[in-house]
């Protein structure tokens, strides 16, 4: 059993560490429409002959008309940039496209301590919020026109405008003091006729330096008609943009930590675009297919649009469906009731997550302590059988695994546990019971960014291992372990093997867990320390006399009898 144990916690660690690179989530493959494309046959050269009054009237008349509907020019002279603060954010603009530069994240930060920066910077794909055109584009892109900018005498709203007499372009922008929601307007239109577009934000976005950025972003929609929240990686666009319809709740990007969702209004139809992008980063050089994403569909859109955290609270008070993008994955069930459970302690009473794993892990050890103490009652009982275990084996000495008379010898020892009530798995109850929990722990430092920079006494993020060269958490729970090994009862029976096998079970758990997050290693560690603490208990009363001595054979008196 103990080799079974080890092998499905070597394989948990191979899972852990190789799901990031590996896994993405594939939605069902989507019909991809493509544009109908307009030839305009070329017009035919005109007759030598000289125009006939009727056409001449009939061109004069046109020119009156497309003089008429025509709108004055629009234009900025030179490029500018513009910069947008707020409590949250602090954005620049370019007048160039009427597009995003920067959007800093003033209470997240890097690892450098600077505001935490959402756009990739290097990226060669176009800005956040430039327009995309899936079926006709305006004769000029208006993606590099230069825009008048004006902004608002508070400082909180922002507008484009573009006109070269044919082609009119405006967007705008209205932001909130202390609000992760702002609200956006487009509008375009060429001769009058409105031209339907999307509102991109493509090349990479949020927080750059986790494990793959490239795989933790997807886009993402919640599909009213389905109730169902859909998310797509970039491997579903790898032959071309995908443009999906339908009745979104909202619909956008998302990364590990952080999220750009539009939110139309209710009932709107809304189309949403996947794109694969090629980039690099600030980080790595090396190009990596960034999902990207476009969300409007209509000649006008108007949203609101939530850029920041995944923070649960936030979300839920924005849109009740926007909690779900909070994704505690297949073990949710276990995994969302603890990441709320860490996270009220630490917002009602501790305020410090790290104190709050430990306080929150000793109440789950805690609460489990009667099937510990049943565990620990059915080891020391396995432990006093060993001698009689001992003799029903010297008993079958010699005989080999496919003798009939093996059974036999198997047969009586289960009897022997049937007899005294002791069962043979009872002593890996509590490292079972750790492995629900330690998957549940290990989704919740994954999705939650509330652990994202999280500090406690030395450790400086809780989300990530630790800073220092030797890293102390994961060294202080392998000498836990080993502590916890030395108390608990042998049951191996004197296996000289299984015995040497055992004492190695502490340097492999250290190994998998050196470079895991430091919330993760210090739950781990506070569970050990709490079973040190419970063994010594059961080891000094008269619990584990009482459960030894009930498997004892009776003593034979002096003249024989029993």
């Amino acid at each position: 059993m103990e080799l079974r144990l080890l092998l499905a916690f070597i394989l948990m660690g191979v899972v852990l560490f190789v799901t990031p690179y590996f896994y993405k989530t594939v939605t069902p493959p989507v019909k991809k429409t493509a544009p109908a494309s307009t030839t305009t046959a070329p017009a035919p050269a005109p007759p030598a002959a000289a125009t006939a009054p009727a056409e001449t009237a009939a061109a004069t008349a046109s020119e009156a008309a497309d003089s008429e509907t025509a709108a004055p020019a629009v234009a900025a002279q030179k490029e500018e940039t513009r910069t947008i603060e707020t409590d949250l954010f602090k954005i620049t603009f370019s007048n160039r496209g009427g597009v995003v530069k920067s959007w800093l994240l003033k209470k997240h930060k890097e690892h450098s301590g600077d505001p935490l920066q959402l756009v990739n910077t290097t990226s060669h794909a176009d800005p956040p919020v430039a327009l995309y055109f899936p079926a006709q584009k305006p004769a000029v892109d208006v993606n590099q026109a230069l825009y008048e900018m004006h902004t608002d005498a508070d400082g909180l709203a922002i507008g484009f405008d573009y006109s070269n007499g044919k082609v009119v372009a405006h967007k705008s922008f209205q932001f909130r003091k202390s609000s992760y929601l702002l609200d956006v307007s487009t509008e375009v239109t060429e001769g009058g006729k409105p031209l339907p577009h999307q509102i991109e934000w493509r090349g990479g976005f949020g927080d750059m330096a986790v494990t793959n950025p490239a795989g933790a972003q997807q886009t993402l929609r919640f599909d009213m008609t389905d109730a169902k929240l859909v998310k797509s990686g970039a491997k579903v666009a790898k032959d071309g943009p995908v443009t999906v319809n339908g009745n979104y709740s909202f619909a956008g990007i998302e990364d590990q930590y952080f999220v750009a969702v539009f939110l139309p209004e209710r009932g709107a139809t809304v189309a949403m675009t996947t794109f694969s992008d090629s980039e690099a980063t600030a980080r790595d050089t090396k190009e990596l297919p960034f999902a990207g994403t476009a969300v409007g569909g209509g000649p006008a859109n108007h949203f609101s649009l939530y850029v920041g955290p995944k923070d649960y609270d936030i979300l839920r008070a924005v849109n009740p469906k926007l909690e779900q993008v909070v994704d505690f994955g297949w073990l949710s069930l276990l995994a969302k009731p603890l990441f709320l459970l860490v996270n009220w302690v630490a917002d009602r009473a501790i305020h410090n997550y790290g104190w709050s794993i430990i306080v929150v892990t000793i109440a789950l050890n805690f609460v489990l302590f009667p099937l510990k103490i049943t565990s620990m009652k059915s080891m020391k009982k396995m432990q006093a059988l060993q001698p009689q275990i001992a003799a029903i084996n010297d008993k079958y000495k010699g005989i080999g695994l496919r003798d009939p008379k093996k059974a036999d010898q198997n047969q009586e020892v289960m009897e022997l546990y049937k007899k005294h009530g002791v069962n043979p798995m009872g002593g890996c109850v509590p490292m079972l019971l750790q492995i629900p929990f330690f998957i549940a722990f290990y989704k919740v430092f994954s999705v939650s960014v509330e652990m994202r920079g999280a500090t406690w006494l030395w450790v400086t993020d809780l989300s990530q291992p630790e800073t220092l060269a030797i890293h102390l958490l994961p060294i202080i729970m392998v000498v836990s372990q080993f502590v916890m090994q030395k108390m608990t009862p042998t049951t191996t029976g004197g296996d000289p093997s299984q015995q040497k096998m055992m004492q190695f079970m502490p340097l492999i758990f250290g190994f998998m867990f050196y470079n895991l997050s430091s919330g993760l290693v210090l739950y781990y560690l506070t569970s050990n320390l709490v079973g040190v603490a419970q063994q010594w208990f059961f080891n000094k009363t008269s619990l584990a006399s009482v459960a030894a001595q009930s498997v004892q054979p009776p003593k034979k008196k002096k003249d024989g009898r029993k």
